[in-house]
């Protein structure tokens, strides 16, 4: 037959091929949307770079369909929620799983980072404009910023789980009037250094949506994610149109931004896509019961963490070494001839990124050799766990915002936290299979009765009128 083959690595029982199908569409929003509106330009020698919402007025409305953030933090809460029910069911302590969790994060990341530094180290030792080194590398960072906001929410997850299983929707909800009040600070009382609570506020209730999904309180019955997508649209409208909160989903905005720190103005907006995506999961779950379906989306869905930090690469190879040539025009942007070349734009930077995803992947197959853990075991390693994780998300957040080659030069104490982080990560012991009960091997008084005990006789109903079958509780960790 045609569709005889074996299923694919990443299926298994439990798991929710719809929750990845989510991932790989947010990854290509996140590719597509920061190739659009990002324009690189080079000029008089130097390399920079234009938001093209700047340009193109109306353009602040296509961030409604490229805001697609939101959707990597309801799946992680889903993935969360799978992954430590089944290996807290196992035996295993929160600071194996965190600690599991955090590398299969760093490792790729930290030869992202290395690779970008050295290039840029490279590049000034030739002798390159420090401004224009500047400029790449914080071209090349900025879309770190997600990990260590999602660090933070791996290492909060047992807790928050417990949380929602005890109180429900009532986290989220407070947590949202904490965003709100964070936004009355920031915007009101220009108190902007209270903003950052709203990384965790604002993507922290997004993170427990996803546990909702997951035991099924968000989707059953089936109106309730049109009721959180309608109110979600309300609150968005309202905000936006009496509020001041600006339509523009990524950029900074002209009044307040709704990324930076995220607003409750954005959180309105999850709230809507998120019921959207969720009340067409009966339909795109049946398209991926196909075979040659879910085959192609488990295959992209091994090369979302690859594709998310290396995708802003290629427009960095294309710009420093085709644009001096001359060959490639650069229009103004949003004029009629920038918008005909995007297509022509797209097809050549996927290209690349294909190619370098792969050359990327092969590169990385010895990190699976390494171990997740080193090092004794024992009461000290949350403690060192936890300073590992501080350390590494401090060093991320502030690369992020300075970028791997600030002003032209390596930032030597921001990688050393990093790697300190890191290394204290990785030191934090090795993760010995939890203890199990030993089994006797003589039987018990009671087994040896129900040895002998008659088994009773089965009395079968109609033909196709057995009942339903009890729920599945086996569940497959993404």
């Amino acid at each position: 037959m045609k569709y005889r083959r074996a299923p694919p690595r990443a299926d298994g029982p439990g798991r929710n091929r719809y929750a990845d199908l989510l991932r790989v569409c947010a990854i290509a929003g996140v590719v597509y949307g920061h190739w659009l509106l990002t324009d690189i330009t080079w000029s008089a020698g130097r390399l920079s770079g234009r938001d093209a919402l700047q340009y193109v007025s109306w353009g602040r409305w296509l961030t409604l369909l490229f805001q697609v953030m939101p959707v990597f933090f309801l799946v992680g809460g889903y993935a969360n929620a799978v992954s430590w029910t089944a290996h807290h069911a196992r035996g295993q302590s929160w600071t194996v799983w965190v600690r599991s969790r955090a590398l299969g994060l760093l490792w790729p990341t930290t030869v992202y980072v290395a690779v970008a530094v050295l290039v840029a180290a490279g590049a000034s030792i030739a002798g390159a404009d420090p401004a224009e080194l500047a400029e790449a590398g914080w071209f090349t960072a900025l879309h770190l910023w997600f990990l260590p906001v999602y660090l933070l929410l791996i290492t909060l997850t047992p807790v928050m789980l417990a949380a929602h299983q005890r109180w429900g929707w009532a986290v989220p909800a407070v947590m949202a009037l904490g965003a709100a009040g964070v936004d009355v600070a920031v915007v009101g009382l220009h108190l902007r250094f209270i903003g950052y609570a709203n990384y965790l506020l604002v993507w922290g209730s997004i993170h427990q949506w996803g546990f909702a999904w997951q035991d099924g309180s968000l989707t059953r019955p089936g109106w309730r994610p049109w009721v959180l997508a309608a109110a979600g649209a309300a609150l968005f409208a309202g905000l936006v149109a009496w509020g001041p909160f600006p339509v523009d989903m990524i950029g900074a905005g002209e009044r307040v931004g709704n990324t930076t720190p995220p607003s409750v103005a954005l959180l309105a907006f999850a709230a809507a896509q998120t019921g959207l995506l969720l009340a067409a999961a009966p339909a795109a779950t049946g398209l991926l019961a196909r075979p040659r379906w879910w085959r192609t989306v488990s295959h992209l869905n091994t090369r979302v963490m690859t594709v998310y930090l290396w995708h802003m690469a290629p427009v960095i190879i294309v710009a420093v070494t085709v644009y001096p040539t001359g060959v490639v025009t650069q229009p103004a942007v949003g004029s009629a001839l920038w918008w005909a070349l995007r297509p022509a734009w797209f097809a050549v930077l996927t290209a690349i990124l294909m190619a370098l995803t792969a050359v990327v992947m092969w590169a990385e197959q010895p990190l699976r050799l390494l171990p997740s853990g080193v090092g004794p075991q024992g009461p000290w390693s949350p403690a060192i766990l936890t300073v590992g994780l501080a350390a590494a998300m401090v060093g991320l957040a502030r690369l992020a915002i300075a970028g791997l080659a600030p002003a032209g030069s390596v930032p030597i104490l921001l990688l050393a936290a990093y790697m300190t982080g890191l290394l204290l990560i990785l030191l934090s012991g090795h993760p010995f299979p939890p203890q199990r009960p030993p089994v006797s091997s003589s039987p018990s008084h009671a087994q040896r009765i129900s040895r002998h005990k008659p088994t009773p006789r089965r009395i079968p109903g109609p033909p196709g009128n057995r009942g339903p079958r009890p729920p599945s509780t086996r569940t497959s960790p993404p």
